[in-house]
């Protein structure tokens, strides 16, 4: 009987590669001096992941109607808007004639779109694109 614990005591325990000390035979790092006793189990292998990014876009830079857009200066906008804003100057010199019919006829927007725009113009980079 005897005989036998000491089996089972052998089977559950080994010793320390590194160090000798008594370890529990399913630890992979000794508990007396740390080190690594046993290789880790290896792990799933990893997928080799392939990504193939091509961009084809390409910047046109162009309006709805095809047309280059056309660079503005900022001060001409800004100085139309300013004096003649409520007949809508600056809307014409920007090419949007629709704009500048409805600032003629309801004075700029009540001069609310005129403030608006103004505060507007004034942030826009020299030249902006319209």
């Amino acid at each position: 009987m005897e005989n036998q614990t000491i089996a089972q005591e052998t089977m559950q325990s080994k010793f320390c590669k590194h160090c000798g000390a008594k370890i529990a035979g399913d630890v992979i790092i000794c508990t007396a001096c740390g080190r690594q006793v046993e290789e880790l189990k290896s792990a799933p292998a990893i997928p080799n992941i392939v990504v193939n990014n091509t961009n084809t876009n390409t910047n046109t830079n162009v309006n709805n109607n095809g047309m280059m857009k056309k660079p503005k200066n900022k001060w001409v906008a800004l100085l139309l808007c300013l004096f003649l804003g409520f007949l809508g100057a600056h809307k014409f010199y920007e090419g949007k004639i629709g704009m500048g019919i409805v600032y003629i006829f309801t004075g700029g927007l009540f001069l609310i779109g005129v403030t608006i725009d103004f505060i507007v113009l004034l942030f826009k980079h020299n030249p902006y694109y319209v």
